[in-house]
């Protein structure tokens, strides 16, 4: 078998998530309307630069504080921008069960610390200890598809590049991880997923 490691995408593929969501519900927080909310922290890199850890908690408070021009409660208000996820409880059996046959697995995500904060305290049973790798933008400061990012994830695995498989749901990120040599396919559904692994030789029961 050749391959030996396995990364999942953290959303849309382990979560579902809605940034609209977070934007309403940050708007509540800071009582101004929405569309700001989306203009200043979506429409623009503010949020990407959150993702690649050019910002930090922090500063990400700070800056949005600054361009609403409002001062709100900052623990409500990171919770309000984290609980956009909701748990794809159909790809948990495929990973449960990859997990329990002994395989090594991992998490490759674009996030933020603030939404990765949220994932991790206790409302997802499998986050983060399930998995053995945990490869977050913020942390390695660079985001799928910039091909640092594949370098790290490769080099946490301790494999190589060809023995890495990892789902994603957009394209890009896909494209990103063939162009470093990691045998990445498109999430289209956890049947889908289980099927791809099982043709490259995984035995588990799914």
């Amino acid at each position: 078998m050749a391959t030996r490691f396995v990364y999942f995408d953290l959303g849309n593929v382990l979560l579902n998530f809605d940034h609209r969501r977070g934007a309403r519900q940050m708007a509540d927080v800071a009582g101004v309307n929405e569309n700001q909310v989306w203009e200043v922290v979506f429409a623009s890199d503010f949020q990407a630069r959150f993702e690649a850890g050019a910002v930090s908690g922090d500063e990400f408070y700070d800056e949005f504080c600054r361009t609403t021009k409002t001062t709100p409660d900052r623990d409500k208000l990171m919770f309000a921008a984290g609980a956009i996820f909701e748990l794809n409880t159909a790809i948990v059996p495929v990973v449960a069960q990859l997990q329990s046959a002994g395989y090594r697995t991992g998490v490759l995500s674009n996030t933020c610390e603030w939404h990765w904060r949220y994932c991790i305290d206790g409302r997802y049973a499998m986050l983060p200890g399930a998995f053995e790798q945990l490869v977050l933008s913020y942390d390695a400061r660079s985001m799928k598809p910039d091909a640092e990012i594949y370098r790290v994830a490769i080099e946490a695995a301790g494999v190589a590049p060809h023995e890495v498989f990892f789902v994603d749901d957009r394209v890009d990120n896909v494209a990103g991880a063939v162009a470093a040599g990691i045998d990445a396919v498109l999430f289209t559904s956890p049947g889908q997923c289980a099927a791809e692994l099982k043709r490259r030789g995984f035995e588990f029961n799914y």
